[in-house]
């Protein structure tokens, strides 16, 4: 199973979520549990790959995602680190996943929660590519959150998930933002109704993995990687070694 470590920034500053409360996160202080500066990017990312291992990162840009600023220059020195960094900006269009990929993202995330259409989807997929593509299904204790505007309400989450696929998405994230950082366990059978509805994708899981027992558990129900944040930075996983048992 892989292991991605996860940066989340706000204000350019890599922050702990917990529980999708944006406003509340605050800086990231240690990691494995030694100490880094309050906050600083490329000393977290730096640890999950050298100290733990871990070879792709993820970046999470939460001002962009909410419309704020774009943190392009922490985006850069991430992807400038060299191993292969998935990007959540809030992409909404073929033009912002294009620079995303030119500031050094592998992949970039369309997330649920800022998807105008799955036309729009399908757009951004064609246009740079399904492989360079992954959709996050983003939910909130296992409910869709579905973005304003042509989205379908009330459609279940395997369904957005199979619906994605079509659209040309080579990945798919389930993201449940109640679970983030909270230390509940992810959501087992949301992953397996999924895996069964997009059956030819890459599906990784984030939000509350606490350590080896629930990778296990996840990749038994055909995931096969997990976004982890919180779990490294308090130790409960260890890196590289964590994801190949």
């Amino acid at each position: 199973m892989r292991l991605i470590g996860v940066v989340d920034l706000r204000g350019g500053l890599a922050v702990h979520a917990r529980g999708g409360a944006r406003d509340g996160y605050l800086p990231v202080e240690t990691v494995a549990g030694a100490r880094i500066a309050p906050g600083d990017p490329l000393a977290l990312a730096r640890a999950y790959v050298d100290r733990l291992g871990l070879t792709e990162l993820y970046a999470a840009d939460l001002d962009a995602i909410v419309d704020g600023a774009p943190q392009d220059g922490s985006i850069a020195s991430l992807a400038a680190l060299g191993s292969p960094l998935w990007v959540d900006a809030g992409v909404r269009s073929a033009g912002a996943a294009r620079r995303l990929l030119d500031l050094g993202a592998e992949r970039v995330i369309v997330g649920l929660e800022t998807l105008p259409s799955y036309e729009a989807l399908r757009a951004i997929c064609d246009a740079v590519g399904g492989r360079r593509v992954a959709f996050s299904l983003d939910v909130r204790d296992g409910v869709p959150l579905v973005s304003s505007g042509g989205m379908p309400a009330g459609e279940p989450a395997e369904r957005i998930a199979a619906r994605a696929a079509d659209a040309g998405a080579g990945a798919i994230v389930v993201l449940d933002l109640a679970r983030v950082g909270m230390g509940t366990g992810p959501d087992v059978d949301l992953i397996a109704r999924v895996r069964s509805a997009a059956p030819d994708v890459m599906l990784l899981a984030g939000g509350g993995i606490r350590g080896e027992d629930d990778l296990a558990r996840l990749a038994a129900a055909g995931c096969d990687g997990a976004l982890v944040a919180t779990a490294l930075h308090d130790g409960r996983l260890n890196g590289h070694r964590s994801a190949t048992r």
